[in-house]
């Protein structure tokens, strides 16, 4: 069987993609009329680096199951290794398998329940701050709860009296990692890791050093992690890295997304505001009362299928496949896009327009549709963690606060996640 090459955009749907990209003032604009024009196979036309980009259900099948052990996730040369060095996201085969096997205790669900009263009460130590009318950037906002949050509950740190002092690191270390300019030139990727993120290099080896003198907590993630003989404070370093970056700035983008829609959506902010005060009354969130807010769930859903923070997957082909009759040659770099699957009109209604009824208990999803922590043996080993925390943290917020949007000027940045540009700015006032 003969097999077809896969298509890349000509001159006019170039035009098109340009012009997509002046619109959106995103690249999205540019994929998404790539995907309109070509399909859910296309290539992707950059200068020296021209991947296929796979969209839909079964391409998402196709990478996270059926060819999920003929595919790479480390590439040696990029800035996510470079950072993460041998965290379990940039691993592949028996070490991530085993990285991953030594992790899980620590974010099983089972753990989560003892995790939730360090996450609002982070949320309202970053809150108590918050002045009444004073407009806040919620995107930074959610990064220090999240950062706490983190800290405390896998770690076993305060990290408040670090927040300021690390705060250019982990934002210099989340760019360092975003796509840029060492897509086109590989070199440029160990340009950039600056002073500020060996700051975070010190840290994690101090608390190291600190845990191993003094054990203390051995069921969180560095006491489990300590535990483990096999278990270097390199090995550790890369695994605390990878959580407190791209553990913590998925969590900071999903909760800015949530708060950005509810703001420009009164009529859900006020139900979803209702629910939660009809549940909580005054008393803080709990583990047991989430499964009473059925609508504030389907917000956050909807909110992470218009804007997955990790909209992408990344892979490289490790031998020649085929996907639908399309060739895919060994060493070519694989993306399969969450955003646009998201956004597939075969699988959504009105697939742009905001409504959390599409997640309520009657409308059944298809499967590999919707992917905001991935799927099969490979998923975000942190997705029960993030969803009990943006609940949590999303919750307390509206249980506390009236949030008023004073920007509707705000677009998808394609960054190490998909995050809001140029912020979103609310005022807020206690309730």
């Amino acid at each position: 069987m003969s097999l077809k090459p896969i298509p890349k955009p000509n001159g006019i749907i170039g035009l098109k993609g340009l012009r997509g990209i002046w619109q959106r003032r995103s690249v999205i604009g540019a994929l998404e009329v790539f995907h309109a024009e070509m399909g859910d196979v296309f290539r992707l036309p950059l200068p020296g680096f021209s991947p296929v980009m796979l969209v839909g259900a079964e391409a998402s099948r196709f990478v996270l199951v059926t060819s999920r052990d003929d595919m790479r996730w480390r590439m040696e040369r990029e800035p996510i290794t470079i950072l993460l060095r041998h965290g379990v996201l940039v691993e592949d085969g028996e070490s991530h398998d085993n990285i991953r096997r030594i992790m899980n205790p620590a974010l099983h669900k089972q753990m989560l329940q003892y995790y939730v009263t360090a996450m609002w009460r982070a949320t309202d130590q970053i809150t108590a701050a918050w002045q009444p009318g004073k407009p806040y950037n919620m995107l930074d906002e959610m990064r220090k709860i999240a950062l706490l949050i983190m800290a405390d509950t896998l770690f076993g740190v305060d990290f408040s009296p670090e927040l300021k002092r690390l705060w250019k690191g982990v934002v210099r270390a989340v760019n360092y990692i975003s796509p840029g300019i060492w897509v086109l030139w590989r070199g440029f990727s160990h340009i950039g890791y600056n002073h500020e993120i060996r700051k975070i290099d010190a840290y994690l080896y101090r608390i190291i050093a600190q845990r191993r003198k003094n054990p203390g907590n051995t069921d969180d993630l560095l006491g489990t992690l300590i535990n483990t003989p096999a278990m270097t404070d390199d090995l550790i370093r890369d695994q605390l890295m990878t959580m407190i970056i791209a553990g913590h700035d998925t969590s900071t983008a999903s909760l800015a997304w949530a708060l950005y829609l509810l703001g420009a959506h009164p009529a859900v902010m006020m139900r979803a505001k209702a629910e939660v005060r009809a549940t909580l009354g005054d008393s803080p969130p709990t583990y047991e009362s989430l499964e009473k807010m059925p609508y504030l769930k389907q917000v956050l859903n909807e909110s992470l299928r218009l804007y997955p923070p990790i909209h992408l997957g990344s892979r490289v082909a490790a031998k020649d496949l085929c996907f639908n009759g399309y060739a895919i040659p060994a060493g070519m770099r694989v993306f399969y896009s969450i955003y646009l699957t998201h956004r597939h009109p075969v699988y959504w209604h009105n697939p742009n327009q905001f409504d959390p009824e599409r997640f309520n208990a009657a409308n059944k999803i298809m499967p590999y549709t919707f992917l905001p922590f991935g799927g099969g043996p490979r998923n975000c080993i942190g997705a029960a963690f993030a969803q009990v925390e943006s609940k949590i943290v999303l919750a307390r917020l509206l249980q506390q606060f009236d949030l008023h949007l004073l920007n509707n000027n705000v677009r998808p940045y394609m960054g190490a996640t998909l995050e809001p540009r140029p912020g979103v700015m609310m005022s807020v006032k206690g309730v």
